[in-house]
Formats: C-alpha cells, sequence, structure tokens
C-alpha cells in the first residue's frame, strides 16, 4: 500500500512534467541503466533463487529492484527521441567511385546504416541482461524496442531477419541451458512430474477452475496457502480468479484491454512523432506483459517469468509501472483539442 501510493504521487508529478524533457534526458538515462545492468553483475548484485539480476536501493541495505525494469523504459525513450527526428535528417551520400562508397550507399538505401546505433544500444543491453540471465526481461526489452522501430516507419524487412535471428538466438540460449530446457518441458506435459517442475501450473489451473462463476469470494483463495509457490509473484492472476471467479477475471482482462486501447488511442492523437513513440512503446510493452503472463498460467505459453502489471508484488516494480502511465498521462495532456464542426 505505501508503495502504491507513493507510486500514484510519482504517477502525478511525472505527468505534470512536460515529456519533451526526455527528449533531453534520454542519453543519461540511458547511461544510468546500462551502469546498474553492470552493477547488478558485480558484488554489489543481489542474489535469488541463483541469478543476479538485482539491485538494493541506493547500493545499500533495504529494498531490492530490476534494473532490467527500468532499462525497459530508457531504451524505448533513447529510440523514441532518435527516430521521431527520423523524418527530417537527410540520407548520407557517399562517392560512387569507390567500391566502398558504392557499398555505403547502398547500404544507406535499405537502412542497414540508419539501424546501425539502435542495434549497438539494444545489443549491449540485451547482452548484460542474458548475462543474468533474465529471459523474460530480455522478451521485454526486444519487444518495446522493435515496437518503437515498428511505428517509426522501419522497413519491414528488417522485422523478418530481426524476428529470425532473434527466434535462432533463444532456441540456442533455451537449448543450451538446463533451466530454460525444464520449462520447456514443463509447458508441453506439467501432469509428468505433478509433485516437482509441474506442480505449480497444475496448481493453477486448479485454482483457474475452482473459482468457477463468482469464485470463492475476496480472500478465500485456498491454493494461496501452502499450494502455488509464491502466488503474489508471476501467479497471481489464478488467485484473482478463484476468489473473483470467471466474471472478475474477465472484468480484470477487459479494464486492462481499455487501458491498452486508450494507449493507442493516445498515441494516434500524440501532439507529436515523440509522444507518439513513447506512447506507443510503453502501451506494447504493457499489453505484451498482460499477454504473456495470463498464457503463463493459464499453460498456453512456456513459463516467462513475466509478472502482471499491478498486481504482482514488488514495490519498485508498481512504482515504475505507474511512473510509466504518468508518461503516458503527461502525452495526453498536450493531445491537440478535437476539432469542431
Amino acid at each position: 500500500a505505501l508503495f502504491a501510493a507513493a507510486g500514484v504521487a510519482v504517477m502525478y508529478l511525472v505527468s505534470k512534467i512536460n515529456y519533451q524533457t526526455l527528449r533531453i534526458l534520454a542519453i543519461p538515462m540511458l547511461v544510468v541503466s546500462i551502469v546498474l545492468l553492470v552493477l547488478a553483475l558485480t558484488p554489489l548484485g543481489v542474489e535469488i533463487n541463483q541469478v543476479k539480476r538485482w539491485l538494493n536501493l541506493f547500493l545499500v541495505a533495504g529494498p531490492t529492484y530490476q534494473p532490467s525494469e527500468i532499462a525497459k523504459v530508457t531504451v524505448i525513450i533513447f529510440f523514441a527521441a532518435r527516430l521521431s527526428k527520423r523524418d527530417t535528417e537527410k540520407h548520407k551520400k557517399y562517392t560512387n567511385r569507390t567500391l566502398t562508397g558504392r557499398t555505403l550507399n547502398r547500404l544507406e538505401r535499405v537502412g542497414f546504416l540508419e539501424l546501425l546505433p539502435y542495434g549497438a544500444v539494444l545489443g549491449v543491453v540485451l547482452l548484460l541482461v542474458v548475462f543474468e540471465p533474465h529471459m523474460s526481461g530480455t522478451i521485454l526489452i526486444m519487444v518495446g524496442a522493435a515496437s518503437v522501430l515498428f511505428a517509426a516507419g522501419i522497413n519491414l524487412g528488417w522485422f523478418v531477419a530481426a524476428g529470425s535471428l532473434a527466434v535462432g538466438g533463444l532456441t540456442l540460449i533455451i537449448f543450451a541451458t538446463d533451466y530454460m530446457t525444464n520449462r520447456i518441458k514443463l509447458w508441453l506435459n506439467p501432469w509428468e512430474d505433478p509433485q516437482g517442475l509441474g506442480f505449480q501450473t497444475i496448481q493453477s489451473l486448479i485454482a483457474i477452475g475452482s473459482g468457477g462463476l463468482t469464485g470463492r469470494g475476496l480472500g478465500n483463495s485456498i491454493q494461496k496457502v501452502l499450494y502455488i509457490p509464491e502466488p503474489e509473484n508471476d501467479f497471481v492472476f489464478p488467485i484473482v480468479v478463484e476468489e473473483l471467479g470467471f466474471i472478475g477475471g474477465a472484468i480484470v482482462l477487459v479494464l486492462f484491454s481499455m487501458l491498452i486501447l486508450r494507449g493507442y488511442w493516445l498515441a494516434l492523437h500524440a501532439r507529436d512523432k515523440f509522444g507518439t513513440l513513447v506512447v506507443v512503446g510503453i502501451t506494447t510493452l504493457l499489453a505484451v506483459q498482460v499477454f504473456l503472463n495470463v498464457g503463463v498460467v493459464t499453460n498456453l505459453i512456456p513459463n516467462t517469468g513475466i509478472s502482471l502489471p499491478f498486481f504482482s508484488y514488488g514495490g519498485t516494480a508498481l512504482m515504475i509501472h505507474l511512473a510509466e502511465m504518468g508518461v503516458v498521462l503527461s502525452v495526453s495532456r498536450q493531445c491537440p483539442a478535437p476539432k469542431k464542426d
């Protein structure tokens, strides 16, 4: 409750700040987030469940947070700040008298040279997140960056090529690590090991099914009492459905859908391209997190370890989500008034 109250205050303050300020802060914010990702891999990082992806608040004892949560937003803002100038920048021209010049001109025409700085930044951030290891963070950072690039008008061919490489890379990582391989086996058949790897998924499905139409009542979940491991984290949605039923779960999903649709509406009506790209990135990030979390707890997709925004436990994560909404509200405040007939 304290973090929620602080988060709402942060959201309000951020909404009052002119979002154009983020253009100036884009590079410093990105540098800070990269430094924090590096620190998480050092002895200053906090190890939980055999992975080092956390830092203590202000690098001293206290609440922990994941630097990757900050990196997700800063990558979106950095990409949006640079890509918002894309239409006004002139394409570079090189001499056709040399092979190097002709090659560079061809690369410029297909957009390869334009993508180089974005690929370099994204590569550094993703590399640090993969080393933690943090597969869900890797997926979300890639999705957020890709959504901004797509909205900016980057050629679709590059998405096909990058998507193929990403799928290939993720496949290699999955089969090279026992941790990820076990998650795939768990997804395919959780009942193969009902008291081991499949326990959490099976109990999640039981919780969702036992909620019925109207649920057991708020606070009356049985599965959260020593059945579903850590029900306050990634598997909080089954508890919501168990207590509030199909109707309650549907209302939660409808509210998320309304928020996501409103975000895209604001992106279409933003004052400038920078505002559009920032809102597209933040809204897409929210939409993908909701889809992946609900997909995992219903065993639609393999376990990704992605939390449910605004529901899953984590004070700093909640504050960051609310700060993101503050940015969206800041863009909304400057949307042009609708024209009267």
